[in-house]
């Protein structure tokens, strides 16, 4: 890789250069949302109810095991951005180096892990009986590509954090493409039901490493790298690590407690399972906007930091809130007023559409909420300092959002309305939590113990 200049984000406008980020970071989300999405409306077209349980419950799981995997390489991310706002290629192609042969062998142990286990995961879920020997195919075959699905995000990962968000959106609307195809091929003219689906998402994503190798291959990016830097650096895997872990494990912790939730919603029977199946798909592609907004922050203040501008990097953290927020209006009133005709889409069973709105009601304030709370965590990432994001993650799952979705579900007369107002409560504990240590951080910059800790804030 030879040296060019990308998307950069220490000179110019600040609001410029995150859209010019967040766009195509934007539209990547929204083609990978695309994944499971699909797999669900092809499946709620040709399938019954039990099909569209086991997709819905199977998808959110392989989900929860690709937001755990980026959220690792956000390590990744945020080292290679300070190395690049620093003019460190040579670090930075090191970092590069780690990561492959690091997540390779990350991807090969999670394959054999998730073969054996699937079963048990699938009765850990509470999944239907009519839906169980499904959900265990279908996480099974996508488990066999688990290692592609973590080439994907290395590649995505490394590209923004150069500043690169345009190459990863082009490869995941290729694996779109793919999916779209082989659902219709192997769902609908096949009549493969959730296998099909399942097989159609890992040949959809095997065609875009594919892609994206050869693509890469042919493009000059700001990182000093060769394969001979294909090894573990000390050095650079301590950096990522003490990054992308906490930010790892404050991901697997909020995706537990999601998974908890389903697994609680599953025993509410049959109609309350498939309805939530087909909600968090909707619920995967309102989440888009922040979730897009979090990784651009985390890119740009990383390049901040590594610059040593950190009153810029503040600068785009609030210019960020902003914009998200006056997004966040509008799909808050699409979520709440039109959740049944967003739910249509996906089947045309009526009682699963009233049970998909009636979570949606619940849950579409989050909407407003957590932009705040999402550009906050990438504010932190960006600094390298993840360990409040992990405490914040942890705390919130298991401390709010997990006992309040089960108090939700005990009441008299439940609803799927009121279990998704547990997401809603959580981000509110969450920005105070965030803002607590922003007014912490604020004093320790006024009051430093040593010059370390104020040049590190």
């Amino acid at each position: 890789m030879k040296e060019q200049k990308e998307n950069s984000f220490i000179t110019g406008s600040v609001f410029g250069a995150l859209i010019r980020f967040a766009i195509p970071v934007l539209g990547a989300l929204v083609l990978q949302a695309a994944y499971g999405a699909v797999d669900l409306l092809v499946v709620g077209q040709f399938g019954d109810a039990s099909s569209i349980s086991a997709v819905g419950t199977g998808s959110s799981f392989m989900q929860m095991v690709t937001f755990i995997i980026t959220s690792l390489a956000m390590g990744s991310t945020v080292v290679i951005g300070q190395h690049i706002g620093a003019q460190k290629q040579k670090n930075a192609g090191d970092a590069v180096g780690t990561t492959i042969v690091m997540f390779t062998i990350l991807g090969v142990v999670l394959t054999v892990i998730l073969e054996i286990f699937a079963k048990n995961i699938v009765q850990i879920l509470q999944v239907p009986e009519a839906s169980f020997g499904k959900a265990v195919l279908y996480i099974r075959i996508c488990s066999g590509g688990i290692v592609v699905i973590i080439a994907y995000n290395v590649i995505s990962g490394v590209l923004r954090g150069v500043g690169n968000a345009n190459l990863p959106f082009l490869f995941v609307g290729v694996a779109c493409l793919v999916n779209i195809i082989g659902d219709f091929l192997f769902v609908g003219a096949l009549k493969m039901d959730v296998v099909g689906a399942a097989l159609a998402t890992v040949l959809a994503q095997f065609v875009s490493v594919v892609v994206s190798v050869f693509v890469i291959r042919r493009q000059n990016l700001p990182v000093s790298f060769s394969l001979q830097q294909c090894r573990i650096y000390g050095k650079e895997l301590k950096r990522i690590l003490n990054i992308g872990l906490p930010i790892a494990l404050q991901e697997t912790t909020v995706q537990i407690s999601f998974l908890v939730i389903n697994s609680i919603i599953n025993d509410m029977g049959l109609m309350q399972s498939a309805g939530y199946g087909v909600a968090q798909k909707i619920v995967s592609f309102i989440m888009l906007i922040p979730s897009a907004i979090m990784q651009s922050v985390s890119a740009f203040v990383a390049q901040n930091i590594g610059a040593g501008q950190r009153a810029r990097a503040k600068k785009g953290f609030f210019t960020a809130v902003f914009t998200g927020c006056s997004v966040g209006v509008v799909i808050f009133f699409a979520g709440f007023f039109g959740g049944g005709v967003l739910s249509s889409i996906f089947t045309s069973d009526a009682a699963v559409i009233a049970q998909s709105a009636d979570y949606l009601r619940g849950f579409s304030v989050e909407c407003i909420l957590t932009c705040v709370l999402f550009s906050s965590i990438g504010y932190f990432n960006g600094c390298g300092k993840s360990l409040p994001v992990m405490v914040q993650g942890i705390t919130s799952a298991f401390l709010i959002r997990i006992p309040v979705s089960v108090y939700m579900s005990k009441l008299p007369n439940t609803s799927l309305m009121l279990v998704g107002l547990a997401t809603p409560i959580t981000t509110i504990y969450g920005i105070l939590f965030f803002g607590i240590c922003f007014a912490w951080l604020a004093y320790r910059r006024k009051n430093p113990v040593d010059k370390h800790i104020e040049n590190s804030i």
